[in-house]
C-alpha cells in the first residue's frame, strides 16, 4: 500500500470513529429513534453528502453502533472470564455476570440500544448476530467446562418442553445436555432483565445495596443452570430429595 493510500485509510478510520462518537452522543441526548445523519454531519462540520460516503443511511450507522456495543459488552465478558482462569465455574460465572453489569452501568445508552426498546423502522441485519453472541458463548463455555470437568446438575424440564430443548441444544451447544441449554437461555434472559432493571431505574427506592443483591441473584441463576452441585465425572440427573443429583 502506498503512503497516499495509507494516509487515506487512516483518515477514513478517524472520520468513521468521529461519526460514531457523535452518534453515541446523540443516543445519550435524543435516543436511538431520533438519530439523524444530518444532525451528526452538522455537529461535525461536515456536509451531509460527505457523511453519506461513510454511512449511506441511518440504519447503516445504527448497525455499526450496535455491532460496536455488542463487541464491547462481549469483550467485557471475555475479560472477566479470563481474569478467573483456574477458578471454579461458579466463580467464573459470577465474574462474567458482574462484568456484564459493570459494562451496562458504564454504558447505559449503548446498553439501551442493544437491550432496550426496538428502534422503530429498524431491522438488525445478520451481521449483528456474531457480536451479539459473544457474551452468551462465554457463559456456554463456562457450562461446557463444568460439564466436562466436575459435572453439572441437570435442571428438570417438563415433558412438553423436552423436544424444544433438544432442538435448541442441537443448534447452540450439542455437547451440553438439552436441559442445561434450555435453562441457560431462560437464565440468560433473566440476567439481562436484572441488569436492565438497574440500568433503567426500576430498582430506585427499592434495592439499596445493589452489589450484594446482584451477587445473590446471579448465584441463584448459577444454581438454576446446574452449577450448584459440582460432581466428578459426567453430568448427573436432577437433584433428588436429599439435595444431591440423582
Amino acid at each position: 500500500m502506498s503512503s497516499t493510500h495509507g494516509a487515506r485509510a487512516r483518515a477514513r478510520i478517524e472520520v468513521t470513529a468521529a461519526i460514531k462518537e457523535e452518534a453515541r452522543r446523540q443516543l445519550a441526548h435524543e435516543g436511538a429513534a431520533k438519530l439523524s445523519l444530518r444532525a451528526v454531519a452538522r455537529e461535525l462540520g461536515m456536509a451531509s453528502s460527505a457523511l453519506y460516503r461513510y454511512f449511506p443511511n441511518r440504519d447503516d450507522l445504527l448497525t455499526a453502533l450496535i455491532i460496536d456495543a455488542y463487541d464491547s459488552i462481549g469483550e467485557a465478558a471475555e475479560t472477566a472470564r479470563d481474569a478467573t482462569a483456574g477458578a471454579g465455574p461458579i466463580e467464573s460465572w459470577t465474574a462474567v455476570c458482574e462484568g456484564l453489569r459493570g459494562w451496562a452501568l458504564e454504558h447505559p445508552h449503548e446498553y439501551a440500544l442493544i437491550y432496550g426498546s426496538p428502534v422503530p423502522g429498524y431491522t438488525a441485519p445478520a451481521t449483528t448476530v456474531p457480536p451479539a453472541s459473544r457474551g452468551a458463548m462465554v457463559a456456554i463455555g463456562i457450562l461446557r467446562d463444568a460439564h466436562q470437568g466436575l459435572g453439572l446438575a441437570r435442571p428438570v424440564l417438563s415433558d412438553e418442553l423436552k423436544p424444544e430443548a433438544v432442538r435448541m441444544a442441537a443448534d447452540l451447544a450439542p455437547d451440553l445436555p438439552p436441559e442445561v441449554v434450555a435453562t441457560m437461555l431462560a437464565v440468560w434472559a433473566q440476567l439481562f432483565g436484572l441488569i436492565g432493571f438497574e440500568v433503567f431505574g426500576q430498582f430506585n427506592r427499592v434495592v439499596e445495596d445493589r452489589d450484594t443483591f446482584f451477587r445473590h441473584a446471579v448465584g441463584q441463576l448459577a444454581h438454576a443452570v446446574g452449577l450448584v452441585y459440582p460432581q466428578r465425572g459426567p453430568a448427573r440427573g436432577p437433584a433428588g430429595p436429599g439435595g444431591r443429583p440423582s
